[in-house]
């Protein structure tokens, strides 16, 4: 039997019956776990919003406008050393049956624009309830293909973010359940002394299992007092986890009945 500081240990064999509720700090830690989800869900969600209006806006803007030919009047392009996928902005004159616009700010390819010149003829796209916001049809079309994309890529961020959620909760509940139910118990000599520390703590530490020696990194809970034995910890080790530890402190072992 195990003695340390007095306490007369009375450990059930593996599997055992750990309720979380009984390990202290693990359902404050699991319900971090779940607000940083439910976060991070609503951002995959607020993200999916503002990208899908957006997809609908262009689709109901290709589907109403209509192909107005231009004059171009300016561009304006960025240092020919960065006009490579740069975009430019041109300025250009049209007539929207018999109204005539002029429009700034038409965004287009740097590589188109700079291969065109004041006076030159411009395709542009034109919404009729927004005449006044023409837009470069070929520049249009091009980011369009593109578009057709986007729903497949929101698709999979949202599936990769249900299932980085879903890892971390079932990470988080294997790392405070899983050696305290099935793990091997063995007395560790940490590389050092343990201080007394505010903060969770890991630390290096070994044990032996038939005479050989393991290293591992050991997990203690802040402020807790670990069941000793001399300059050794109670520790739980699980083959499924290697090089890791869970060290048994004094008030896990009260709460889960490990002391008579």
């Amino acid at each position: 039997m195990l003695y340390t500081r007095a306490m007369q240990l009375a450990i059930p064999q593996a599997p055992r019956p750990v309720p979380l509720t009984r390990v202290p700090g693990a359902v404050f830690r699991l319900v971090q776990v779940v607000i940083v989800g439910l976060a991070l869900m609503a951002l995959v969600v607020a993200g999916t919003w503002v990208v899908g209006r957006f997809l609908v806006e262009e689709r109901t803007f290709l589907a109403r406008a209509q192909e107005v030919e231009g004059q171009l009047m300016a561009s304006t392009l960025p240092p020919k050393d960065e006009r490579e996928g740069a975009e430019a902005r041109l300025e250009v004159i049209y007539s929207v049956g018999k109204v005539q616009y002029s429009a700034a700010g038409v965004r287009t390819r740097a590589e188109y624009a700079e291969g065109i010149g004041r006076g030159a003829r411009v395709l542009l796209l034109v919404d009729p309830h927004a005449p006044d916001r023409p837009r470069e049809a070929g520049y249009v079309r091009e980011r369009a293909l593109g578009l057709g994309l986007v729903p497949w890529g929101l698709g999979l961020g949202a599936l990769a973010a249900v299932s980085l959620f879903a890892w971390e909760l079932r990470r988080t509940l294997r790392a405070e359940l899983a050696p305290l139910r099935k793990g091997m118990l063995v007395w560790l000599t940490p590389e050092q002394p343990l201080e007394e520390s505010t903060r969770e703590r890991y630390f290096p530490a070994t044990y032996f299992k038939q005479d050989q020696k393991h290293s591992v990194r050991a997990r203690l809970g802040p402020r807790r007092a670990p069941v000793r034995n001399g300059d050794k910890v109670l520790a739980a080790v699980l083959s499924s986890l290697p090089g890791q530890a869970r060290v048994i402190d004094e008030e896990l072992a009260r709460r889960l009945g490990w002391v008579r």
